[in-house]
C-alpha cells in the first residue's frame, strides 16, 4: 500500500440543518429549491405518526434531541430548523429550540411558527387567513399561538385530513382554490398555508396574483428564516421574497 499525505480543504460555509418528520415528503425538496445550491444543508429525520393528532405531535418532543444529534457534527451550524408547524405550537417554540440545542451546536434554531411570526412582522401583517390540512383540534393550538403573538386569524379553513400520506397528495390547484375562497370570506392582510408536507411552493405567486395580498406557507417562511442565518441570497417566492433578509 502507498500512503499519501493530503492538504485539508477549508469549509466554505457554515451548514444549515433540518429536523424533518419521518412522514414528510415535501419540505426537504422545497428548501433545496429555495436555498442557494452551494449552501450545505444536512437533514435528519424524527419519528412521527402517520395520523396527525395533538398527542402524536407532542410525542415528537421525546425524539427531537436524538434526531439533532444525528446531524453531522464536524462544524457548528449557522442555523437548524424543525420542520413541523403544528408540533411547534403543541410543544412550544422555546422547548423545540432547547431540544435541538441539546443535540447539535448551532447559532440559531427556527421552526415554521416562529418563522411565520417574524415574516408577519416583516410584512406588517396582523390579520391572517389560515388554511390547514388538519382537523380543528390540531389547528386551534397553532391559531392560539399566533393570537398570543398579536396575529389574528379571523377566517379559518381546513381540508379536515389527518393522514399525512393524504395531506402530501392534496392537489396544488385545490390549495389555490381554497386559499382564494377563504380570503374572500373576511378582511385579512394575507393568507397562510399551514403544514410543511403540503405542496404549496408552486401556487404561492398564483394565489397572490388572484387575491392581491401576501401568501405565506410553512416551507416558504422556514426557508426565509434559515436564509437570515447565512450570507447568501435565498429564492423566496411572493411578497416575502421582497423583504430584506
Amino acid at each position: 500500500m502507498t500512503r499519501y499525505s493530503y492538504t485539508r480543504a477549508s469549509d466554505t460555509a457554515a451548514p444549515l440543518g433540518m429536523i424533518v418528520l419521518q412522514t414528510d415528503e415535501t419540505v426537504e425538496s422545497d428548501l433545496r429549491r429555495m436555498l442557494p445550491i452551494d449552501q450545505p444543508l444536512y437533514v435528519s429525520r424524527v419519528p412521527s405518526a402517520p395520523q396527525v393528532t395533538p398527542e402524536s405531535l407532542r410525542a415528537m418532543s421525546g425524539h427531537i434531541t436524538q434526531a439533532a444529534s444525528l446531524l453531522p457534527q464536524a462544524v457548528p451550524y449557522a442555523g437548524v430548523g424543525y420542520g413541523c408547524t403544528s408540533a411547534s405550537a403543541q410543544i412550544g417554540t422555546a422547548e423545540v429550540a432547547k431540544l435541538i440545542g441539546a443535540g447539535v451546536q448551532t447559532a440559531h434554531v427556527t421552526d415554521p411558527l416562529s418563522a411565520l411570526i417574524a415574516a408577519c412582522e416583516a410584512l406588517g401583517i396582523t390579520r391572517l387567513g389560515f388554511l390547514s390540512p388538519y382537523t380543528a383540534d390540531v389547528s386551534d393550538r397553532l391559531r392560539d399561538a399566533l393570537g398570543a403573538a398579536g396575529i389574528e386569524t379571523p377566517v379559518f379553513g381546513s381540508f379536515e385530513e389527518a393522514d399525512e400520506a393524504s395531506v402530501v397528495r392534496i392537489a396544488p390547484q385545490s390549495i389555490n382554490e381554497a386559499a382564494c375562497d377563504l380570503t374572500a370570506q373576511g378582511s385579512t392582510e394575507g393568507i397562510f398555508l399551514s403544514c410543511t408536507n403540503l405542496r404549496t411552493l408552486d401556487v404561492i405567486e398564483q394565489i397572490e396574483g388572484r387575491i392581491g395580498l401576501p401568501c405565506l406557507s410553512s416551507n416558504q417562511v422556514l426557508a426565509w428564516a434559515l436564509g437570515r442565518c447565512i450570507d447568501l441570497p435565498v429564492a423566496i417566492p411572493g411578497h416575502l421574497g421582497q423583504t430584506s433578509a
